[in-house]
């Protein structure tokens, strides 16, 4: 740490290492541990270890997952060290105990800082990312992925009222030409759509290859750099009627990162184009529908009175589920954040056929 209190150079340059960067085999967690204990140090953190982390017939098709909303992410770039949020979280604590409270300046500053630690968690979450070992996947292949999800049950202008967690599981096609099947899914459990079949996730439309269908190719020919990378992603993702584009940039981000496989390098840039978003915070403690605890990074949108939150291991900082919420809405009489849906990521893997569970997955 500098007299000034900033992270030393030798931390900023890890933080902001080229996406291209990449590590010799069979030393990613070897040099992981040492990035985490170099910044851990310099951000005043204290070290923590790292815990140990045939198909049915189709019957009717599922509408492909076309213009909906998606997730997202926010913004600084400043790193500061945790301990001073810490100091300034008790200061706010005593003060309210003496029946001042904080004004209007102590609450900017609060979230000044919620921001700040946001960029730092998120560039730390981008090093991490570089760590990860990932097969490629071909163009025959599928990505399977396990979630268990609960989603809401109620009417559109009625009361939220959630469902019973079940499990999803999704088949998605790396088949490169505009596919009108997408991939297949099944789901079981209470409160599942057709429980235990499989069926196909279909458009209308045959659609190309991109946001809509991103194959593990498609991916990594994207931008490494996160500002060329946020560009692209502003230009091409879908903005939903009363959503902000920030808005939907983020959700955009957090589906890519949640339902896909990719190279390390760009899952990295995709996080560090995700800390540069305005509006980014970071929650202490966040919980997923599994009831994992995790570091929550989270961003509001006045525009459409909703809220995204992406939850990461506290120690490995992996990705582990996402929660959504209406801040709020008159016709439903919702004042305060209510939840409308949360997911937990089980399992990924790469698979050679649709309705295929990797090797040591749940039957």
């Amino acid at each position: 740490m500098n007299a000034d209190g900033r992270p030393t150079e030798d931390a900023l340059e890890l933080l902001s290492a080229p996406a291209e960067w990449d590590l010799p085999p069979g030393r990613h967690l070897q040099y992981k541990d040492v990035l985490m204990q170099q910044i851990d140090q310099d951000l005043g953190h204290t070290p923590a270890a790292a815990p140990t982390p045939t198909p049915a017939q189709p019957l009717a098709p599922v509408p492909a997952p076309a213009p909906a909303p998606r997730r997202r992410l926010a913004r600084p770039a400043v790193l500061v060290p945790l301990a001073a949020t810490v100091l300034a979280g008790a200061l706010a604590v005593t003060l309210t105990g003496t029946g001042v409270g904080p004004g209007p300046a102590d609450r900017a500053a609060s979230a000044g800082a919620r921001a700040q630690n946001a960029s730092v968690t998120l560039n730390r979450i981008a090093v991490a990312a570089m760590t990860s070992d990932v097969t490629p996947v071909r163009d025959d292949q599928f990505v399977y992925v396990r979630n268990l999800t609960v989603e809401n049950k109620g009417t559109f202008d009625g009361p939220v009222e959630l469902g019973a967690p079940h499990t999803v599981e999704t088949w998605t096609s790396q088949d490169p030409k505009p596919l009108k099947t997408l991939g297949w899914m099944r789901e079981s459990g209470k409160d599942a759509v057709m429980p235990d079949e499989t069926i196909p996730i279909e458009s209308s439309d045959a659609v190309p290859v991109g946001i809509d269908h991103p194959t593990y190719a498609w991916l990594s020919s994207l931008p490494t750099d996160p500002d060329d990378l946020l560009a692209l992603l502003r230009r091409e993702v879908r903005v939903s009627d009363g959503e902000s584009r920030e808005q939907a940039v983020f959700s955009l981000i957090g589906d890519l990162l949640s339902q896909t496989l990719m190279p390390p390098r760009n899952t990295a840039a995709l996080y560090k184009a995700a800390a540069r978003i305005p509006g980014v915070e970071q929650i202490p403690d966040a919980v997923d529908v599994a009831g994992r605890h995790g570091i929550g990074i989270t961003r509001s949108d006045a525009s459409s009175a909703t809220r995204d939150e992406w939850i990461f291991d506290k120690h490995s900082l992996a990705f582990l589920g996402s929660r959504g919420f209406i801040t709020h809405d008159k016709r439903k009489g919702i004042t305060s954040d209510t939840l409308t849906g949360s997911t937990a990521v089980l399992r990924r893997a790469v698979v050679d056929r649709h309705g295929e569970k990797p090797g040591g997955a749940d039957s």
